[in-house]
């Protein structure tokens, strides 16, 4: 937390919660740990909207690093016929909820979903 304003350091809400996620799972359940690079020793504070806002930054840059992975013939998450559905819906879900809010979101555009959802469509799902 902004010890100084108690604000979210994404809209700048003053007042209510706030939260921040150091510790997890990405989106394929891989553990994370993002106070641990010495590069964030300050970790931001959010409140519960830009927190789920995060979340979904977190699950869209997931996706995108695995998409990233198979056009260069790495192993990817997304070459398992499971987790490249589950990727598929994340990303219709995400975009969902973009849409449903009335504020643009402080981390994603739609605009970026919608690019990483078309270069998923061009890809054939594995089995």
């Amino acid at each position: 937390m902004d010890s100084w304003s108690g604000s979210c350091q994404a809209c700048g809400t003053q007042g209510g919660p706030l939260m921040k996620f150091s510790l997890g799972k990405d989106f394929f359940g891989r553990p994370y740990d993002r106070l641990s690079p010495s590069s964030d020793q300050n970790p931001k504070w959010y409140c519960t909207l830009c927190s789920m806002h995060k979340n979904l930054q977190r699950d869209f840059r997931d996706i995108g690093a695995e998409f990233d992975k198979l056009g260069v013939r790495h192993g990817s998450e997304l070459s398992k016929g499971d987790e490249f559905r589950r990727a598929s819906l994340r990303l219709q879900e995400i975009m969902a909820i973009l849409r449903g809010t009335q504020q643009p979101s402080p981390f994603l555009s739609g605009h970026d979903v919608t690019l990483l959802m078309e270069r998923l469509n061009t890809l054939t799902m594995p089995v």
